[in-house]
């Protein structure tokens, strides 16, 4: 973000490579959830749209409305006292939502595009008994994952903000490996 400016050109085709990498980076975390909660297809569900905007589909009420739905599933999940499974359906919300990239030049918006992979990784993290490498390791996926237009994308953005507790952490460190 060189110039200053507070708005951000983003093409439709670049949202669509935006939300693909979220699927992508989503799907790992996805076998967590469904093994917790094997009759609740909320998350799967969201990420099911993503994929389907990512493919040429339209940013729909459906696709908002499957965010939305998962957002309830990982409420679920934390309230039973399922982290791993919480943030696995976090990441889904993310995926879906990163259809919804916002063209504001606000480092809060980074996590639309980091923010599946930060929460699958939390996510592996919880599951592997709150080993950090087990998220390390979903980082470094992620990174390699990447598109260069997801990247170029990344960049027309300030750097991830502060906070955010450990999936905060795990953005900012996706974040400056992909800078």
């Amino acid at each position: 973000m060189a110039d200053g400016s507070t708005t951000i050109e983003l093409s439709r085709s670049e949202l669509r490579e935006v939300a693909g990498y979220a699927v992508a980076c989503a799907l790992p975390a996805l076998a967590i959830f469904e093994r917790e909660r094997p009759d609740d297809r909320r998350p799967r569900a969201a990420i099911d749209a993503a994929r389907a905007f990512a493919d040429g589909g339209e940013r729909t009420k459906g696709l908002r409305d499957s965010a939305w739905a998962a957002q309830r599933a990982a409420q679920v999940t934390r309230d039973a006292g399922q982290a791993a499974a919480s943030d696995a359906a976090r990441a889904a919300i993310a995926a879906a939502g990163a259809a919804f990239l916002h063209p504001l030049a606000k480092a809060t918006q980074v996590k639309h595009i980091l923010g599946s992979a930060a929460h699958a990784a939390r996510a592996l993290e919880l599951s592997a008994g709150d080993d950090p490498a087990a998220g390390a390791d979903h980082i470094a996926q992620s990174r390699m994952l990447a598109p260069p237009a997801v990247v170029d994308v990344l960049r027309r953005y300030p750097v991830a903000p502060r906070g955010g507790g450990r999936v905060g952490e795990l953005v900012r460190q996706l974040d400056a490996s992909l800078r």
